[in-house]
């Protein structure tokens, strides 16, 4: 795995992304709460506090948690919640040693099939079904990985040009997209929310 991604708006950030699985799976389940480039740019910045130039599933797995907690936490933070987010981590490290013996490209290396990868995805701890589709479009979008019915399998997020998740951030431009369309949704979800509310009072 050695591609060009634009996630963390960073060069060296992103560079890790698109050269390491675990930076890639680290940093998308960082993605929530916080400025998609902030989460993105936390792996290299857990990989730099830790003196390496790459993420260590087993070196993870095995810290520590209130170091591994501090080490989060120090400015700048690595998340809004330092704290859980550094739980959620070695969390997700310590079901890739158990499981793929910490190799997080062995999560889709081989895998012939969309549903088979999305169940796999679905499985590692802090992916839930949203985070799992997301990060299936973005393999096959961005890095190469594209089994038998993976578009179907990541739904909306595997359509092309669709401009809703990370899986289609390229650059400046793209990023502006997605943003608006994060936006547009939040407006009509507000909207509706608005609306059962009226509704519900006028009764």
């Amino acid at each position: 795995m050695d591609v060009t991604l634009h996630l963390a708006q960073d060069p060296d950030a992103d560079a890790l992304l698109g050269r390491s699985p675990l930076a890639a799976l680290t940093g998308m389940l960082l993605d929530q709460q916080i400025p998609m480039e902030w989460a993105f740019k936390g792996p290299a910045t857990i990989a730099r506090r830790l003196g390496g130039e790459d993420l260590d599933a087993h070196e993870i797995a095995a810290y520590d948690p209130e170091a591994f907690a501090a080490l989060l936490a120090e400015k700048p933070a690595v998340h809004r919640y330092p704290g859980s987010m550094a739980g959620r981590v070695q969390q997700l490290c310590r079901y890739l040693v158990e499981h793929y013996d910490g190799d997080a490209e062995a999560v889709w290396r081989g895998v012939t099939d969309g549903g088979d990868l999305l169940k796999r995805l679905r499985e590692l701890p802090g992916f839930g079904e949203q985070k799992a589709r997301i990060f299936l479009a973005l393999l096959g979008k961005q890095l190469g990985v594209r089994p038998t019915g993976w578009r179907e399998a990541a739904g909306a997020y595997g359509e092309e040009k669709s401009f809703r998740s990370v899986a289609d951030i390229t650059g400046p431009e793209s990023l502006a997209k997605v943003r608006a369309h994060k936006q547009e949704q939040k407006a009509a979800a507000k909207a509706a929310k608005s609306a059962k509310s009226a509704g519900g009072s006028g009764k």
